[in-house]
């Protein structure tokens, strides 16, 4: 007997990255956000992976608002993806959504085999 999606899981599932306008044009700053609980499937094993993802911005027009940045990398955690995949993924969908100045991602990968992955996929304006 399959019980009804919990209102978390509909969250999830229906994630879409949401933008707000940078009221603060006057000057570049950065925009920082750290997500330690990231976790995918490796499209391998099919067991879990686990990473800190970081997410550095300096936004132009558009920053990314929290509930549907939350939302979007949990829509990861049972998805099939590589490492470096998953970093850029993230780093695309963002520069589509915000087109900053400049941005860097960072999956920080937990050890797994007694190797431990980073990988830094940066985008910025020319």
């Amino acid at each position: 007997m399959e019980s009804a999606k919990l209102y978390g899981e509909l969250a999830i599932e229906n994630n879409r990255l949401e933008r707000f306008e940078n009221r603060t044009q006057v000057r570049r700053y950065t925009v920082e956000f750290t997500c330690p609980e990231f976790t995918c499937i490796c499209p391998r094993s099919g067991f879990p992976d686990f990473a800190t993802i970081y997410i550095r911005y300096v936004p132009d027009q558009w920053c990314v608002e929290l509930k549907s940045l939350k939302l979007y990398i949990n829509g990861f955690r049972d998805q099939k993806v590589f490492h470096e995949d998953v970093t850029n993924f993230i780093l695309n969908d963002l520069v589509n959504l915000l087109d900053p100045w400049e941005i860097e991602i960072k999956g920080d990968f937990n050890v797994r085999g007694n190797i431990r992955t980073v990988v830094s996929a940066t985008h910025r304006k020319d």
